[in-house]
């Protein structure tokens, strides 16, 4: 009897790997999006049990602080502000001032949180120019934080209430973004920028591997982040994300477990050590990320996290997604960066069809995705279109 002829793993083509990378984007978010910052694990099992597929948010939330944050800029403070429900989240200041309320309240499963709704205005902006228009960009992200109804959440994140609370006082939008307080460097301000580095890579294919293509890259990256995020310490880890999904694009024999270890080990935290415990006690990863790092929003703790479970669950796109909803935290922006890091690695089929059409914004992201695609890859079905290095 002949030995069975084993079908060769396909090669994953760069539109693949981009389809993969921003489909991961909006289904890392809205997976999360009910357990968002849930730091009682126990609650988060009560209210929603082992979170795999989408939900919509209970009303009430026993980890909120929501009505402790500043309704006039970043942080904590007074709620006599009139940024939220005067210029932003217009008819929705009276949720800020109720204790325990969700800070999705009003969203519906398989919606998208406020940061990834902005990712879809800067990719509509990207697609719509062929590259970063800065000046283009502050225009729509303004017109739709300021147009009432325009999304269903109820939550802005501090760089929002800092941009325009210096854009009430007159400031020109490049200069609205606030200075780096105790959040700013937080991982939010990661979930814009994967679009914005494959715009740049796929734009310096002819310089590729090179010196130069890799600063247009990182050039790019920090350009669209500085028009929101003042934070050097941000920049690191912009950065350092910028180089992991360059190295996942040019390489096609590149593992994502060998380069998010690595990564990690470069940024202070040892992954291997973090994967020894749970496998040598049998714990959870709330034992990592819970444990050994914190698992809200603060870059020097989340990225890290991130990085972990890109580690763990290097050839499993669904169970990472669900490992990083399941541990609360800082969830959603974790998840939309850990989707689009996995989306890259392993390409748009190994997420579960039931996230993607699951969306609310289906229709609308396919064809906000694929216009961004044949944009920056051109048209040919192929996917072939900028071919990988080795």
């Amino acid at each position: 009897m002949s030995s069975p002829t084993l079908c060769p793993t396909p090669i994953l083509t760069v539109r693949d790997r981009l389809r993969g990378a921003l489909w991961g984007l909006f289904v890392g978010d809205a997976l999360a999006m009910p357990a968002h910052w849930y730091y009682d694990v126990a609650a988060l099992r009560r209210d929603y049990g082992l979170i795999r597929d989408y939900q919509a948010p209970l009303e009430h939330h026993p980890n909120s602080i929501m009505s402790l944050a500043s309704t006039g800029r970043a942080g904590r403070g007074s709620q006599e502000g009139e940024v939220v429900g005067g210029l932003i989240l217009k008819g929705k200041k009276g949720y800020w001032g109720r204790p325990h309320t969700h800070y999705h309240r009003g969203m519906r499963r398989g919606d998208n949180t406020l940061n990834l709704l902005c990712v879809r205005v800067l990719l509509r902006r990207l697609t719509a120019t062929g590259g970063c228009d800065p000046v283009g960009f502050l225009r729509d992200y303004i017109a739709f934080m300021t147009a009432p109804d325009r999304h269903n959440d109820t939550y802005a994140e501090s760089y929002h209430r800092d941009f325009f609370a210096n854009h009430a006082r007159g400031l020109p939008p490049e200069r609205c973004a606030g200075a780096e307080g105790h959040d700013t460097a937080s991982i939010g301000g990661l979930v814009s920028l994967p679009p914005v580095i494959f715009a740049a890579w796929a734009q310096q294919a002819s310089a590729r591997g090179s010196a130069q293509g890799h600063a247009a890259v990182n050039e790019a990256l920090l350009t669209q982040l500085r028009l929101t995020h003042r934070s050097p310490t941000l920049e690191r880890y912009a950065l350092a994300l910028g180089d992991l999904l360059v190295a996942l694009l040019e390489d096609p024999e590149a593992r994502v477990d060998s380069l998010a270890r690595d990564l990690a080990r470069r940024l202070g935290f040892d992954v291997g050590k973090a994967l020894a415990k749970v496998q040598r006690e049998g714990v959870s990863d709330l034992a990592v990320i819970g444990g050994m790092l914190s698992p809200a929003c603060y870059i020097d703790q989340s990225f890290p996290a991130v990085l972990y479970l890109a580690t763990r669950y290097a050839a499993d796109f669904e169970e990472a997604l669900v490992a990083n909803t399941n541990v609360g935290g800082d969830n959603c922006h974790r998840g939309a960066i850990l989707g689009a890091i996995l989306g890259t690695a392993l390409g748009y089929a190994a997420i579960p069809p039931r996230w993607t059409l699951g969306l609310q914004a289906h229709a609308d992201l396919e064809t906000e995705i694929e216009g961004f695609l044949d944009r920056f890859l051109g048209s040919n079905q192929a996917g072939n279109e900028v071919p990988n290095h080795p």
